[in-house]
This record gives C-alpha cells, structure tokens and sequence, in this order.
C-alpha cells in the first residue's frame, strides 16, 4: 500500500538538500574569491563598479566591492557578511578574510564529497583556528609607550602598510603621518571615530589634502548681507540652534482667516516682531557665531551682518554635533532661554579659501578633541576611493593604540601559522589531522596571491618561504617592491595583531557556518499573497481585466 503523499510547502517553493547543496555553497562562495582575489596586495588591480543610477566606484576594499555587488545566493551572502563584520570591527583585513574563507572551503570540499560529516570538519577548522590564534599571541611583538617617539614610529608603518594596498600607495608617507596625526588629536581614552570629520574637495593633488584641529564645514547657503560679515573671531562665543529664522517660519505654523486690511497688517507686523525679538534675544546673549541646522533668511542676515555678528544656516546634522560636542553648549530650539551657560565656545573662527570652496573652521576647541580631513584630488572617483583608504588607516591605527601589539605583514605570519599547524597536524591521530593540515595550506594563499597579483612566480615564492620558515625565520615574507623575500619586521611591514586574530576567527567561523547549511528552502516569487499565478490561493492564469471567465 503506498504512503500518502504529505505537502507540507507552498506549492512552487525550491529545496535542494544533502551533499550537493553543500557543494553548491562552497562553489558559490568561490566566485566571490574570485571577484575580491586580484585587489590584495600593492601591486591588487581595481574595480571599477558601475551601479543601476550609474554612479561609478572605482576600488580595491573587499568590504566595499562584495557589498557593491549585490550577491542573492543566499550562502554566498555570508562571505558579505562577514567582510563587512571585518571592516567594522578592526577596519582592515576585508579581502583576507574572504580569500581565507574560500580557501578553506576549498581544500576541505574533497573530504565532503568523500562523504566525511561536516561536522568533524568544523571542530577540525575551529581546533586550528584556536591553535592560531595562541600562536600570534605568542609570536606578536608589543611595543609600549613609554617611548612616544618610537610609539608614534610604529603607528605611522602600521598606517603605511595598511595604505600599501590602496589606490593613494603613491602617497601613503604623506598619509599616514596625516592619520597619525588625526588619530593623535582625539581623546586617547575613547578614540571616537565619529570626531573625525572628512571633507572632499575637486581639484588640485592628493598632496594638497590637509588636516584641520578642529571642526571645518562647508560654506553654507547664504542670502544677501552674508559678504558684510566678519569672517574671522577671537574666542567667540557661539549660539547652536535648531530654528527657522526667516519671516516665513511663522506664516506656515498657522491658519489665519481675516476680514480687512487692517488685520492682515497687524499679522504681518506681529510676525515682524516675533522675529525680531529672536533676533534681540540672539544678539543679548553675546553670541558672535550663530550656527543653525534650519534656514536664515535675509532679513536675519542682514542683521547680523550689522551687529559684526557670523551667521550660517542649514549645516548639517553631522556638523552641528560635532561642533556642539567640541565646543560645549547645547542645541536650542528656542531663543528665550539663550544664556552664557549654553553657548559654546572656541579660541579661533574663520572662514578660508580651500579649492573651489570656501569652509568654516573652528579651531580650539575646550570640551572635546576633534579634527577635519580635508581631501582632494582631481577627480570624485578618487576622493571617495581615498576616503575609504583613510578610513582604515585610521581604524588601524585605533587599533594599534589600544592593543599595542603587532606581527610582519606581506604573508610573513600567515606562512609561519601555516608551519605551526602543519606541525601540530603530525602530532593528531586519525582523520582530524587531514583537516588541520587543510587550514595550514589555506593559510598560504595570502603570500601565494601576493605573488600572483605582482606577476611573481608563486610556486617558486612559496617553496622559499617553507623553506626559510622551516629554518626559524619567522618574519620572512613577501617583498613586492624588491620581488624576492625579506625579513618583514625589519622591513617595517608592520599590521597590528588584531587585525590577523580577527580575520582567522570570522575566516574559520564563516567556513563552519556555510559547512553546517545542507538544505535551501526558496519561497516561490509571489504575484498575489505569495502564490504564483495558476496556483491554488493564487490568481488564475489567462483572465484578463473586466474579461468574464
């Protein structure tokens, strides 16, 4: 008697389950290699991804292109994730972790399709990766502050390594110094990222860029009276506000209905006085700088501009905490309660020239450490690519601060994990050693791709390597400007620990993840309430509108 057919799915869902769909998670997480693998390294390629607005981005941050892609496979959207969980946290490192993710599920998809549990290959991947990660600690070198000199030596090579691989490489000495020196102003306690402000202005070189101590905005929209301004203060007093000051404001607050003339008038002069006792109450408190995240109309300008008083409407959000942060103060919302104790304060404010902009900059700033980038170049595409550069220079260099401890870069520490687990897969019984071994080698495609990417004969390289690393030399890697090998700490290749620790951890735990996934259940492409035309709860096919059946 045969078993009654049981459906338990909305008609038109798509499952695949097993080994197969394993397989297929792993071949779909290697295109995704393959999209990011040629941006590593100093001598990585670029892409140039053309978005459906048709907005160009021109860049070699993993982190970047894998979320610009647009990846539906639902497995290899964990590869976004997780180069995307990698830029937030340490802000380097994203293209490694993708390409040590897609190594890993490499080597270790022949053991799956032999039918070895995925589950013996997981704890095999998590043993390694906690066996690397003892390692760096016991391999990565600290470096104390008492030595602000050296301290500050290391920062700069650990920002300039992190540049190498960028499109601004050219003028990583320029920058990183620069970063340094940004990362230096802000509270060393807290190292806020947000009080890092970045400013992109068109035109003139990369060299041009500059780093302002303090807040600097762009010139704001400005009525008639603005060029009668002072443009320049000392110790100013300066009033936050968030309020329309324009005759409009109160007209569109209310309904009138009036009856003559006279009444029309009278609202009229009362909305004439209302702004005008803001105005007062303004210039009473002593404020020499008057900041709004709403509009100033000309007639408020105008009388600003009489009093000597500055005035700049619409600045962003982002500015204005900012500015409210670094100079003290608070946000207010109306002008009757403007005293002393509200208004912040700072020693200098000007207005300069900067390219084809004009900015506001307050410098000086009591309460709060803060700083501006100002970027330029000379076209958008690579403002914004040096932007992101800078971006994680700067979470480098938060990172060195506050862990203090670093390892050689250029494949130096990968090929060096990679002889610690080949070593420690010798010393295991049984099928786990197949799969420790497996880490070990997919460790080395950092150096092999380093060597690709520069033209380099990897097989070769990495022959040498083994070699060397087999010898005791621990910090030997790659060296892309000299093509040969080098001793990398000497070589001052330096990347915070961090950096490695983290990438190996979200590497081994995307790999596991993606391992233990053995069924897709796809819900089908809904036309009406999820079910597709034809089906039962769905519309019917071929009935058109006000078209009897």
């Amino acid at each position: 008697m045969m078993r009654p057919q049981i459906i338990l799915l909305k008609a038109g869902t798509d499952t695949s389950q097993g080994k197969p769909q394993i397989i297929s998670n792993i071949n779909a997480c290697q295109v995704i290699v393959d999209a990011v693998k040629t941006t590593l390294g100093p001598r990585g390629m670029d892409k140039l991804i053309v978005d459906q607005s048709g907005k160009t981005i021109i860049s070699n941050d993993g982190a970047t292109i894998v979320s610009k892609l647009e990846v539906i496979h639902p497995a290899a959207r964990t590869l976004v994730d997780i180069a995307q969980s990698q830029d937030t946290e340490v802000g380097d490192g994203t293209t490694t972790v993708v390409l040590l993710t897609g190594e890993i599920l490499k080597l270790v998809k022949p053991y799956v399709e032999e039918g070895m549990h995925t589950h013996f290959i997981a704890n095999g991947i998590r043993l390694s990766a906690d066996k690397a990660i003892e390692a760096i600690k016991e391999l990565q070198v600290t470096l104390k502050k008492e030595n602000p000199e050296e301290f500050r030596s290391m920062l700069e090579k650990c920002a300039a390594t992190s540049l190498c691989s960028k499109l601004v490489a050219t003028e990583k000495e320029f920058f990183s110094k620069m970063v340094v020196d940004a990362v230096s102003i802000l509270d060393q306690n807290l190292l806020p990222l947000k009080m890092i402000g970045i400013k992109k202005v068109t035109g003139g070189s990369l060299n041009e860029s500059q780093l302002i101590d303090g807040v600097a905005f762009k010139k704001t929209f400005s009525y008639a009276g603005f060029e009668m301004q002072p443009k320049k203060y000392t110790s100013p007093l300066i009033a936050q506000l968030n309020i329309e000051l324009e005759l409009k404001a109160e007209r569109e607050n209310a309904e009138l209905r009036l009856d003559n003339v006279e009444e029309y008038q009278a609202v009229v002069d009362a909305e004439w006085n209302i702004l005008y006792n803001k105005l007062d109450s303004i210039v009473k408190s002593g404020a020499k700088v008057v900041m709004s995240k709403l509009p100033i109309g000309d007639v408020a300008t105008q009388y600003f501009a009489d009093r000597d008083i500055f005035c700049a409407g619409r600045v962003t959000e982002e500015d204005m905490n900012r500015t409210i942060k670094a100079c003290g103060g608070s946000l207010q919302t109306t002008t009757s309660s403007l005293k002393r104790e509200v208004l912040g304060k700072c020693e200098r404010f000007e207005e300069v020239q900067i390219g084809g902009e004009r900015f506001n900059i307050l410098s000086g700033c009591p309460n709060s450490k803060t700083c501006t980038l100002i970027l330029r170049g000379g076209a958008e595409q690579l403002i914004e690519e040096t932007e992101r550069s800078l971006h994680d220079a700067i979470m480098i260099v938060r990172r060195a601060i506050k862990h203090e401890a670093i390892v050689a870069g250029g494949g130096a520490i990968e090929m060096e994990l990679s002889k610690v687990l080949r070593d420690l897969s010798r010393t295991i019984l049984g099928k786990q050693q197949f799969i420790i071994a497996a880490v070990a080698k997919s460790l080395e495609v950092i150096p092999r791709q380093l060597c690709d990417n520069a033209g380099f004969d990897a097989n070769e390289f990495l022959n040498r390597l083994r070699q060397q690393h087999s010898l005791g030399h621990k910090w030997i890697g790659v060296d892309i400007m000299n093509e040969g090998l080098t001793d990398n700490f000497i070589a001052f290749v330096w990347e915070p620990a961090l950096v490695k620790v983290n990438a190996i951890t979200a590497a081994c735990e995307a790999a596991c993840l993606i391992l233990s996934v053995d069924e897709t259940i796809k819900a089908p492409k809904s036309v009406q309430d999820g079910v597709p035309a034809g089906m039962p709860g769905g519309p019917p096919v071929g009935r058109g509108r006000g078209r009897p059946m």
